[in-house]
């Protein structure tokens, strides 16, 4: 758990002279350079080493203690390394993980405690499960476990306590979790929204900032650069979060990158890649902030239902498509999900964003919708138009005419019965809405179409200023 930040400036003075109080300067991250916008690996060497797995590397607040995981599941150990007497401990097992697997420590503001998972600890909930220490003079103690409902059955992995205590961590399907700590204790689980849990594989590692601004955690998801990428989301005025960003490819590469957190002093990442920790500047916190965000889909489009001969008609919700530079910054196209174009009895207004027409057949049609923002970044979605044919012979009939036979082979009667006498016209249009054929009778009249097309067409008859609508169908 990190200080909460109220200014960057009075954050970066006060982490500053806890450091200052505790160790020089010159022995600040064991006396390396920090690095700048380029990744470094973490004391090459010294934590760091050819040929053996680290993983997750916390500093406390005043500098002077590091604690690190090697090893590989399920024998995982975090390692201490400490300043004192004037220069840094070597490595050296800490006393909560030397007789248990236990990694991914991360401090509290005061240094005195640390957070972290651990497999068989005392009153075990499940095979891991969330744990702190608390430190006596220079020695820590066995795990305390945290207990549900943070802890279940399940193996639970990765904790981040924020500024109010809350945390977040990971569960054993790889969902990010986040847990409210209200009148002194932990509230249910709530697992995170599809933006960090269902693109890909997430296996998260979340690390949050201490006021909650941003967020960075691992997933492999389309568009990155290989295996596990680094992302980062910020919290938005309404409390949601933005679509993540990917730190790009000088911090992510084709391998796996992880395990990651930033120092207390807010000057640095740490992080994963390929088996070994690396740091790199925090810059891009703020750089990434200003930078295009791609616009995401928040609500799928539901599939929908159309009647053979009925107007069919559905507008895309203005919740289906978000983008986090802002509102009315997206256009829509829309095709089916093959590539081909929409068939000619569905077109889609794309300003509106309205699919509209009259099915002529019965089907299921799949169809891809497109959502650009003005920078041209678009993701798609897809839904489906299942076309049933009517039910119940009041489809196609109209009281006191007869219409017959309907279905037809080609040849259409229209007899006006009761009304014979009367003036009427017929209009025959196809599902485009074009009229094709039309006569005007008085009592009855046949209307060849066995020259058109089977299908699904309208016929209107109009008699006396009195408009009726039904449907016909050739076959």
């Amino acid at each position: 758990m990190k200080k909460l930040i109220f200014t960057s400036i009075i954050f970066l003075l006060t982490g500053t002279m806890a450091f200052s109080q505790s160790i020089p300067a010159d022995s600040l991250y064991l006396g390396q350079t920090p690095p700048d916008n380029m990744p470094l690996i973490f004391a090459p060497g010294i934590i760091s080493l050819p040929g053996r797995t680290e993983y997750g590397i916390s500093i406390s607040p005043d500098g002077a203690e590091m604690l690190f995981a090697i090893g590989n599941w399920p024998d995982k150990r975090t390692m201490i390394m400490e300043y004192k007497n004037s220069q840094w401990s070597n490595p050296d097992t800490v006393s909560f993980s030397t007789t248990r697997s236990a990694e991914e420590a991360i401090y509290s503001p005061d240094g005195q405690r640390v957070y972290y998972y651990a497999y068989n600890p005392p009153n075990p909930v499940g095979g891991a499960d969330l744990c702190y220490s608390v430190k006596s003079g220079s020695v820590w103690s066995e795990p305390v476990n945290l207990g549900t409902p943070l802890n279940t059955p399940q193996s639970e992995y990765h904790p981040c306590f924020v500024a109010d205590s809350s945390v977040y961590f990971e569960n054993a399907s790889g969902k990010i979790c986040y847990s409210k700590y209200m009148n002194g204790s932990y509230q249910p689980r709530i697992i995170l929204p599809s933006l960090f849990n269902d693109q890909g594989n997430a296996w998260g590692n979340p690390f949050v900032s201490p006021d909650e601004s941003y967020f960075i955690f691992n997933s492999s998801r389309s568009g990155g650069f290989g295996g596990t990428d680094l992302y980062i989301s910020y919290k938005k005025v309404d409390g949601t979060w933005t679509n993540p960003k990917n730190l790009g490819n000088v911090i992510n590469t084709p391998t796996n990158e992880c395990g990651s957190e930033i120092t207390d002093d807010n000057l640095y990442l740490t992080y994963v890649s390929d088996n070994d920790i690396y740091w790199v500047s925090s810059d891009f916190i703020d750089s990434l902030r200003y930078t295009n965000f791609l616009p995401y889909v928040k609500y799928p489009i539901p599939d929908q239902t159309g009647i053979v001969g009925e107007t069919f008609s559905y507008t895309i919700s203005d919740s289906t498509f978000m983008d986090d530079d802002g509102i009315n910054t997206l256009s829509y196209n829309a095709i089916l999900s093959d590539g081909n174009p929409l068939p000619s009895w569905l077109p889609f207004d794309s300003l509106s964003a309205t699919f509209s027409g009259i099915p002529p057949e019965a089907g299921i049609l799949e169809i891809r919708v497109t959502a650009l923002d003005t920078a041209g970044a678009g993701v798609s979605t897809t839904f489906k138009i299942r076309v049933n044919l009517p039910t119940g012979s009041d489809k196609f009939t109209v009281p006191g005419i007869s219409i017959f036979p309907n279905p037809s082979n080609g040849i259409i009667n229209i007899d006006l019965n009761t009304l014979s006498g009367k003036t009427a016209i017929a209009e025959i249009c196809n599902p485009e809405g074009k009229t094709i054929h039309k006569d005007t009778f008085e009592s009855f009249t046949r209307i060849d179409m066995t020259n058109d097309p089977k299908g699904i067409y309208i016929l209107k008859l109009i008699i006396e200023n009195e408009v009726t609508v039904c449907k016909i169908i050739i076959q």
